[in-house]
């Protein structure tokens, strides 16, 4: 009787797996689908909030580049002159203009625009990145806490058994070989449910700090699953992929928005090395030409030892950069497809050759074993030890559907395209 109670409680725990809920230190809960969460960090995220102002400061400085330079005003009163009386009623002003030539305005203006376009696929980029980890955090958190669920379970039921065969060992009633065994699992589970627990905080303390959620409440990811059985890897192509990749990663965009920018720029410092030209008005009320004498005049400097040489040069060498760099983004973008592509295939076709009803059936074999437990068939330590596989099948299973989700979260970061977004 006494073995019979214990291993109730064990079947009590698998009964109830689907209802226990790991504890939290939190005050309340938020419950978010995947959807729920993205809108929400659309709306809520500093980061993303903040790289927005890079795009109105990179709008602003267009505006600097369009207008012109302020026209010059010098004005000069007479104090004092060597045997005049009246210095004063001497005065001189002088109004000039600096006038930009070789285009050297319109090349600003493009180069600021193709600032705009920069600062615009690094938002973009930013916003990728940041939405790749909020997903990939959101189901960290929902897988992980369901196999938290079967550690949570098992836990509790060896600690009320640990208890009673305490009790039972001191009377003599059973060899310390059974109480060790059953200490030594349960510590040994201990030690691995509280290491699965801090990867759950990490992970949805990095979820709420995207989501801009106070740090003393938690998130509850709700999931459905949708993919079972489903090819959904398999009915996309390679090329499909690739082509949106090369379409929408805000990052190969912006290596080759940044040869134009440095092309542009070469221009600009050609431009720079051709004089301005400043073009000035003078009056000189008492001059010594004669009185109220106006003059015009022009000035610009001579390029005999400043030519710009080494800011053109300069723009060369970054011309020949960014364009390598280009390539080996594209290289990257390429190999990126192709690795995560076969990745998710196999994950799909694996997923796709478990059966359904196994992690049921096998919950529910589990009460059979108690029966021929019941029936002495088999020994406590063998109810153990299969309850132990029941453990790492289920872990097994949990992480698998998560590594599929996450291989096509991946698939739709490295092609910039929502391809398989799963609500």
């Amino acid at each position: 009787m006494f073995k019979n109670s214990i291993v109730g409680f064990f079947i009590a725990g698998v009964i109830g797996v689907a209802a226990v809920q790991t504890g939290y230190a939190q005050t309340d809960t938020i419950k978010l689908t995947a959807k729920q969460a993205e809108d929400r960090f659309l709306k809520e995220n500093l980061q993303v909030i903040a790289q927005h102002y890079n795009i109105d400061n990179a709008q602003a400085a267009i505006i600097t580049a369009k207008v012109f330079p302020n026209p010059d005003f010098s004005f000069a009163n007479g104090i004092h002159a060597t045997g005049v009386s009246d210095a004063f009623n001497e005065q001189s002003f002088s109004v000039s203009q600096l006038f930009t030539t070789a285009g050297k305005r319109n090349k600003g203006i493009r180069l600021a625009k193709i600032s705009v376009d920069q600062a615009r696929y690094q938002f973009f980029d930013l916003l990728r990145t940041l939405r790749f980890s909020l997903r990939s955090d959101f189901y960290n958190v929902y897988y992980e806490r369901q196999s938290a669920k079967v550690y949570d379970v098992e836990i509790n039921s060896l600690s009320k058994t640990l208890g009673a065969f305490k009790e039972q060992y001191a009377k003599g009633n059973i060899a310390e070989k059974e109480l060790l065994r059953i200490q030594s699992q349960l510590y040994s589970l201990q030690a691995e449910y509280v290491s699965l627990q801090t990867s759950v905080d990490t992970s949805e303390s990095d979820l709420k700090m995207l989501l801009h959620i106070p740090a003393n409440t938690a998130v509850d990811p709700q999931v459905t699953d949708a993919l079972t059985g489903k090819d959904v890897v398999a009915d996309v192509t390679y090329q499909q992929l690739l082509d949106s990749a090369e379409v929408n990663r805000y990052d190969l965009k912006n290596s080759k928005v940044a040869v134009d920018y440095n092309n542009m720029n070469l221009q600009l410092q050609k431009a720079t090395a051709v004089p301005d030209v400043s073009l000035s008005v003078n009056f000189d009320k008492l001059g010594s030409y004669g009185q109220n004498f106006v003059s015009a005049g022009v000035g610009f400097s001579l390029p005999f030892f400043n030519r710009n040489q080494g800011a053109i040069k300069q723009a060369r060498i970054a011309i020949d950069q960014s364009k390598v760099q280009l390539q080996s983004q594209q290289d990257q973008v390429e190999s990126d497809v192709t690795t995560n592509y076969k990745i998710a295939l196999r994950l799909e076709k694996m997923a796709n050759s478990f059966d359904p009803k196994f992690k049921d059936d096998f919950t529910h074999l589990i009460q059979e074993v108690y029966k021929n437990y019941e029936q002495r068939n088999i020994s406590m330590l063998d109810f153990l030890d299969f309850y132990d596989s029941y453990k790492t099948n289920t872990l097994q299973i949990n992480t698998l559907q998560l590594n599929r989700v996450l291989s096509l979260e991946q698939l739709n970061y490295v092609t910039g395209t929502p391809f398989f977004n799963q609500q």
